[in-house]
Protein backbone atom coordinates (compact mmCIF):
# COMPACT_ATOMS: atom_id res chain seq x y z
CA UNK A 1 0.00 0.00 0.00
CA UNK A 2 3.20 2.39 -0.11
CA UNK A 3 4.41 1.39 -3.09
CA UNK A 4 3.29 5.02 -4.44
CA UNK A 5 4.88 7.02 -1.68
CA UNK A 6 7.97 4.61 -2.62
CA UNK A 7 8.27 5.14 -5.97
CA UNK A 8 7.39 9.10 -5.94
CA UNK A 9 10.23 9.02 -3.33
CA UNK A 10 12.73 7.78 -6.27
CA UNK A 11 11.39 10.90 -8.57
CA UNK A 12 9.06 8.94 -10.61
CA UNK A 13 5.48 10.18 -10.62
CA UNK A 14 2.94 7.89 -12.30
CA UNK A 15 -0.58 7.89 -12.98
CA UNK A 16 -2.92 5.79 -10.81
CA UNK A 17 -3.31 3.29 -13.60
CA UNK A 18 0.28 3.28 -14.22
CA UNK A 19 0.80 2.71 -10.50
CA UNK A 20 -1.67 -0.64 -10.90
CA UNK A 21 0.46 -1.74 -13.10
CA UNK A 22 3.70 -1.64 -11.64
CA UNK A 23 2.03 -3.08 -8.77
CA UNK A 24 1.12 -5.96 -10.56
CA UNK A 25 4.53 -6.60 -11.95
CA UNK A 26 6.15 -6.52 -8.52
CA UNK A 27 3.40 -8.85 -6.95
CA UNK A 28 2.69 -12.20 -6.24
CA UNK A 29 0.56 -14.12 -8.21
CA UNK A 30 -1.66 -14.00 -4.83
CA UNK A 31 -1.11 -10.18 -3.68
CA UNK A 32 -0.48 -10.01 0.22
CA UNK A 33 -0.34 -6.25 0.01
CA UNK A 34 3.72 -6.80 0.55
CA UNK A 35 6.29 -6.55 -2.25
CA UNK A 36 10.02 -8.62 -2.10
CA UNK A 37 12.66 -6.12 -2.81
CA UNK A 38 14.19 -8.92 -5.39
CA UNK A 39 10.97 -8.43 -7.16
CA UNK A 40 10.95 -4.65 -6.72
CA UNK A 41 14.55 -3.98 -7.76
CA UNK A 42 14.90 -5.25 -11.19
CA UNK A 43 11.13 -3.99 -11.91
CA UNK A 44 12.15 -0.28 -10.02
CA UNK A 45 15.69 -0.20 -12.15
CA UNK A 46 14.23 -0.46 -15.42
CA UNK A 47 11.70 2.30 -14.45
CA UNK A 48 14.32 4.78 -13.41
CA UNK A 49 16.66 3.51 -16.53
CA UNK A 50 13.89 3.87 -19.05
CA UNK A 51 12.60 7.18 -17.47
CA UNK A 52 9.05 5.95 -17.59
CA UNK A 53 7.07 8.33 -15.95
CA UNK A 54 7.23 11.86 -16.56
CA UNK A 55 8.35 14.29 -13.20
CA UNK A 56 5.94 16.54 -11.94
CA UNK A 57 5.84 19.99 -14.42
CA UNK A 58 7.52 22.85 -12.99
CA UNK A 59 4.40 24.97 -13.20
CA UNK A 60 2.82 22.48 -11.17
CA UNK A 61 5.32 22.40 -8.65
CA UNK A 62 5.83 26.26 -8.50
CA UNK A 63 1.83 26.33 -7.79
CA UNK A 64 1.81 24.36 -4.85
CA UNK A 65 4.60 26.69 -3.25
CA UNK A 66 2.59 29.70 -4.41
CA UNK A 67 -0.27 27.91 -2.46
CA UNK A 68 2.11 28.06 0.77
CA UNK A 69 3.18 31.81 -0.12
CA UNK A 70 0.26 32.79 2.45
CA UNK A 71 1.99 36.66 2.28
CA UNK A 72 2.12 36.62 -1.69
CA UNK A 73 5.92 37.32 -1.07
CA UNK A 74 7.34 35.28 -3.75
CA UNK A 75 9.24 32.68 -1.34
CA UNK A 76 8.54 30.86 2.10
CA UNK A 77 11.36 30.36 4.45
CA UNK A 78 12.93 27.77 5.97
CA UNK A 79 10.77 27.64 8.81
CA UNK A 80 7.51 28.14 7.20
CA UNK A 81 8.63 24.96 4.51
CA UNK A 82 9.84 22.74 7.93
CA UNK A 83 6.17 23.56 9.75
CA UNK A 84 4.68 22.78 6.48
CA UNK A 85 6.70 19.31 6.02
CA UNK A 86 6.04 18.89 9.75
CA UNK A 87 3.13 19.57 10.83
CA UNK A 88 0.53 20.23 8.30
Amino acid sequence: REIGSIVRSLGCFPTEAELRELLAKVEGEEPTGYIHLEKFLPVMTKVLLNRSYRPIPEDVLLHAFEALDENKCGYITKEELVRYLTEE
